[in-house]
């Protein structure tokens, strides 16, 4: 087991719409797959070798098949769209 752990937060970089986007006007929204999309690649490499394109979900062309960390993501629970609700 790992003596200590990092936690990588990447408040508000979306990797998909959540379940209730129609409430708020979000659908299709993809922070994350619209700035590849926008740029037509990112170089993010720490992050792929940590797994982000390993994301279930994700659609982006990065994945690795054996990633060095831990990955995946949340969704809130709150009835909102921002950090503090």
């Amino acid at each position: 087991m790992a003596d200590r752990v990092f936690l990588i937060v990447m408040d508000s970089l979306g990797v998909g719409e959540m379940p209730d986007a129609a409430d708020f006007g979000d659908e299709g929204s993809h922070t994350l797959g619209n700035i590849i999309k926008e740029l037509g690649s990112l170089e993010i490499p720490n992050l792929v070798q940590l797994g982000i394109g390993n994301i279930n979900g994700i659609n982006i062309p990065c994945t690795v098949a054996s990633p060095i960390g831990n990955y995946g993501k949340a969704s809130e629970i709150s009835k909102g769209k921002d950090t503090t609700t």
